[in-house]
């Protein structure tokens, strides 16, 4: 079995920091403590620090004078009003943090680098997977090393790491078997030409772990996450901590099923995988697929309220964001007591979560 750096399951665990690690590194447990709240909250005070992690006063002015002197965070407008002197809320620097993310899709893969708030500075896509034969891995690292050379060059060196999203039922160390290049030899020339760490998570996963860092899950303890794309995944998460269970069990209820009812009724099917910002007019054929959609996200609620009272449903997808946002309304109008949430993640959720991979595995605690 190759050595591999694996991801966490879940955004709040660190992972193996024995090797690779460049001058990111963060140094003590209350560091890696602090950045991890405020990951996930934006503009805390240091009073608010110390209350959220029971650290003293003069602990957090410490950790965050530190941090601060490393660029990882930043002090934002006196907040005044109050009797005594004006305070600083604290967030995360946009620009203290990098990374790069890769996401094997079903007909296509996505390569993006996100700042340390999730905000897309690049991306590009390959017109291959992780199985194609006739790819050798070339065209991934070349697009992996433009990605960081998106950076001036005084900045590549605030890049944490790679993240590389494979897809659901792929094993992370299952090499090709059409012939092309295994994942384990990919992150192996990946490390060895940018000498950055790569941490490996199923896509599924990942993408609910962007949500929890950088979307409409962020400030969620308690949660469903379900992902639409060839078909329907879904994750639980409680209290924090993203459960995928050991079925791999998905629907054949996404978009392509709506592909294959199109094509049976004649109707337009090319932009359906693009990341466009509406779909045309696709007539019966779609109101006969959101109606399906909408049928089987119920079913599977119901199914886990028999054991997990489960009160908000996030919805995730590289589907046009109306798309998500008239699935949720028909949840809500099945459903009145759920709240639905479509993503706020944007379109490449799943390569934005592998992105987000070297974040959580580098500067959260458990």
């Amino acid at each position: 079995m190759p050595d591999m750096r694996f991801a966490p399951p879940n955004p709040l665990r660190i992972a193996d920091r024995a090797s690779g690690l460049n001058a990111l590194s963060v140094r003590s447990y209350n560091e890696r403590l602090v950045l991890s709240l405020l990951l996930q909250n934006q503009d805390i005070s240091r009073m608010e620090i110390g209350e959220r992690t029971g650290l003293s006063a003069q602990a957090v002015s410490v950790i965050v004078r530190s941090l601060e002197q490393e660029g990882l965070v930043a002090k934002g407008e006196a907040q005044r009003g109050r009797v005594g002197p004006p305070t600083f809320p604290v967030s995360l620097n946009p620009g203290g943090a990098y990374a790069v993310g890769v996401s094997f899709g079903f007909r296509r893969t996505e390569v993006v680098l996100i700042d340390f708030v999730g905000r897309l500075r690049f991306q590009t896509v390959l017109a291959s997977t992780l199985l194609d034969a006739c790819d050798d891995g070339t065209a991934l690292l070349g697009a992996v090393t433009q990605a960081a050379a998106a950076l001036p060059p005084d900045l590549r060196g605030r890049i944490a790491g790679i993240g590389l999203a494979i897809p659901e039922g792929q094993a992370p160390a299952d090499a090709s078997t059409n012939g092309g290049t295994g994942l384990a030899e990919l992150r192996r020339r990946i490390e060895q030409a940018l000498g950055l760490p790569v941490f490996v998570q199923n896509d599924i996963t990942a993408a609910a772990g962007a949500e929890s860092l950088f979307g409409v899950a962020r400030s969620l303890n308690d949660y469903l996450f379900f992902y639409l794309g060839a078909r329907l995944h879904s994750r639980l998460i409680l209290n924090h901590q993203i459960y995928h269970g050991n079925s791999g069990l998905s629907f054949e209820v996404g978009v392509l099923n709506l592909e294959r009812e199109l094509a049976r009724a004649g109707g337009p099917t090319d932009t359906l995988w693009e990341r466009a910002s509406d779909w045309p007019d696709l007539g019966s054929v779609f109101e006969a697929w959101r109606e399906s959609c909408t049928e089987r996200l119920r079913q599977s609620i119901a199914a886990l309220s028999q054991f997990v009272e489960v009160r908000t449903i996030v919805l995730s997808s590289f589907i046009p964001a109306a798309v998500c946002r008239l699935l949720c309304d028909d949840l809500k109008q099945a459903l009145p007591d759920i709240e639905a949430l479509a993503s706020s993640v944007g379109n490449r959720p799943k390569a934005v979560g592998a992105a987000s991979l070297p974040f959580s595995s580098r500067f959260m605690v458990e």
